[in-house]
This record gives C-alpha cells, structure tokens and sequence, in this order.
C-alpha cells in the first residue's frame, strides 16, 4: 500500500505540471514543472522524502528503462537524421565540454580550499 500511496503523489503532481502546462499555455513542458512542483514541496517540507523515498528509488533503478522509446524514436526517424548527423554531433560535443567545464567551476566555487 505504501508503494501505491507513493506513486500517487508522484502521479498527481505530474498530472498538476500537465495540465499548468497546458492551461497556461507555457513553453516548459508539463513533466519539468512537475519536478519543479516536486522539489518546492520537499523543501518546504509540504512532502517529506520518506514518502515518496521508496518509489523514488525503484525509478532511479530502473532509469535506464525509461530511454528506451527514446532510442526507438531515433531509430525510426534515422532517415531524417542522417543528413544531420555531423551538426548533431558537434552540438552533442560542445555541449558535453561545455556541462564539464561549467560543472569543474561550480565544483571548485563550492569546494572549500584547503589551507596549506
């Protein structure tokens, strides 16, 4: 009962980010307002993370699952795609150097130095 009661907070906060999505005709999609809307309520403890912890924990598992239709739909459209392959990677590569690069700075911001 405990997993049923999990996945729905998690089910009607998701649907709360759609339908905002929707009404308010906003460019961010449903799913990421829902996140967001998932996050405020665990921090101002509105949701305490033991209640969504166990449900949470079974998507992180299996996250790899979830790409799954994702890989799919790029296959199927691999017609479309192959004219563009070189613009895809290079923007793949940039923006992988540029997560890497703004990660070490945000990194060395937060770590304290160590006094020598």
């Amino acid at each position: 009962m405990k997993l049923f009661r999990e996945l729905l907070i998690i089910l009607i906060i998701f649907f709360i980010g759609e339908t905002t999505s929707k009404i308010l005709h906003l460019p961010v999609p449903g799913n990421i307002i829902g996140m967001l809307l998932l996050l405020l309520l665990l921090l101002t403890n509105i949701i305490k993370v033991n209640q969504v912890e166990t449900i949470a924990k079974f998507f992180l598992d299996h996250l790899a699952f979830f790409f799954v239709p994702a890989g799919v739909g790029l296959l199927a459209s691999l017609n479309i795609l192959k004219d563009s392959w070189g613009k895809i990677l290079l923007v793949c590569l940039l923006t992988t150097s540029i997560t890497i690069a703004v990660t070490g700075f945000v990194v060395q911001l937060l770590t304290p130095k160590e006094k020598k």
